[in-house]
């Protein structure tokens, strides 16, 4: 273990726990962001995968907000001094279905901490488990990687991105105006800046656009998937973020139908054929 990672390795194994209801409201207002007009929503209903995320949100006072309108870290997360917040990827593993007004738990853990130094400067990858259980025992597990950044330079650009599949099953045009990311944010009590506010977000982050929420993405890629697979069930997803997708210009959620196996592999392509988001999911063939 280097000695910038040792720094923090106290803050290996932290864990929180929060309990929520699964209330009928954000479930409307996700299904409304998301133009699913024909989904009846009551007491009951099950949640789509990545739905959970408009839960346990924890939301922090705003004395408490740093400067990019997230919560300041060292309270759960460790309080790495590096300015830029994104969030790289994750692994799902879904066991049963959670269901409107249902009670639940949530453990927070975290997994494990890493200081590198990359072509951009510095980086810190946070790796954070959640286990959420129900009425009837463990729903789902789920890892998620934070990278934390230097502040971008002055001449920075972004790598050159690889070219998305050429290839696809299916695929839906998304056009990510302002409004549709400031109803996510507002959805998910997102307060990151780099969502909403263009001034901050090119000023100060150094990006030419407003970005699209990862999980807003990743959303978008189960949500086709399921399009296609009927009734069949999810029971493995994961994602990795390649390349922002910025507003602006429309862009392609992607996939190919499951193999024999139940695999398949999804992904997301920005209007110039770029692959911005990388991601599988396994599927129960019945």
């Amino acid at each position: 273990m280097d000695t910038q990672t040792e720094q923090f390795s106290s803050w290996i194994g932290n864990s929180e726990r929060h309990s929520d209801i699964l209330t009928l409201a954000p479930l409307v207002a996700m299904a409304a962001t998301l133009n699913k007009t024909k989904l009846s929503i009551s007491e009951g209903f099950e949640l789509p995968p990545l739905w959970h995320w408009l839960y346990f949100l924890n939301p922090a006072t705003q004395s408490a907000l740093a400067a990019d309108g997230h919560a300041r870290k060292g309270d759960f997360l460790p309080p790495i001094e590096l300015p830029r917040r994104m969030w790289a990827g994750s692994r799902f593993e879904f066991y049963r279905a959670l269901r409107a007004g249902e009670t639940v738990q949530r453990t927070s853990t975290i997994k494990s901490i890493n200081m590198k130094q990359g072509r951009s400067g510095q980086l810190a990858f946070v790796c954070v488990g959640h286990e959420i259980t129900g009425e009837n025992g463990l729903a789902l597990s789920e890892e998620y990687e934070l990278v934390f950044r230097e502040k971008a330079a002055a001449n920075a650009t972004l790598p050159t991105p690889e070219p998305a599949p050429a290839q696809a099953d299916f695929h839906n045009t998304i056009t990510p105006d302002p409004v549709f990311l400031f109803r996510y944010s507002a959805l998910t009590f997102n307060g990151h800046r780099i969502h909403y506010d263009r001034d901050y977000v090119t000023n100060t982050e150094g990006y030419p656009g407003l970005i699209v929420h990862g999980p807003l993405l990743a959303t978008l890629l189960v949500d086709a998937l399921l399009q296609q697979i009927g009734g069949n069930k999810i029971t493995k997803f994961k994602f990795r973020a390649m390349h922002p997708v910025f507003d602006g210009n429309d862009f392609q959620v992607c996939g190919s139908l499951p193999d024999a196996e139940g695999h398949c592999k999804l992904w997301i392509q920005d209007h110039a054929g770029a692959l911005c988001m990388d991601a599988s999911a396994t599927v129960v063939i019945t």
